[in-house]
């Protein structure tokens, strides 16, 4: 099931009631890459879907990273991921949360970068909101392939 983040539709009534309070503005994060929709398959960001392993910060388009399954993954990943620097790292990990072993991130966690696991739809979430409060975020999906 494709899941998209967009806001319910007021009913009618209701809707012309807050239409003249509305003020429309652009948000701050409008330029940056965030995820518009994901499900098992693929990946979505700025309206433009991805269905392979990657890589994205929220002021740098998204790149390939080279892993197809969790149990690929080596400490060099990491490295790709720390030459970024950025604050937190949030792993998705495939469609279940597994954990990465402490010593593939021993790297990110010596330069104090947290490393979180997630499941990729729980990832993306987490992402978006800490793109959203201007956090210095990596996203690294793991879309399991064969």
């Amino acid at each position: 099931m494709r899941q998209f983040f967009f806001a319910r539709r007021l009913p009618a009534a209701r809707h012309a009631q807050f239409l003249s309070k509305m003020k429309l503005h652009s948000t701050a994060t409008q330029q940056y890459q965030t995820v518009t929709a994901y499900d098992a398959d693929s990946v979505e960001f700025n309206a433009k879907t991805y269905q392979h392993s990657l890589m994205v910060l929220p002021e740098i388009a998204p790149v390939d990273w080279p892993v197809r399954r969790f149990e690929q993954l080596s400490a060099a990943h990491f490295a790709q991921i720390a030459g970024y620097s950025p604050d937190v790292v949030i792993l998705g990990t495939g469609s279940k949360q597994q954990f990465v072993h402490p010593r593939l991130v021993q790297q990110l966690t010596s330069l104090r970068i947290g490393v979180e696991c997630m499941d990729n739809q729980a990832a993306c979430r987490t992402y978006n909101i800490l793109m959203a409060e201007g956090r210095k975020v990596a996203l690294a999906l793991i879309m399991e392939t064969a």
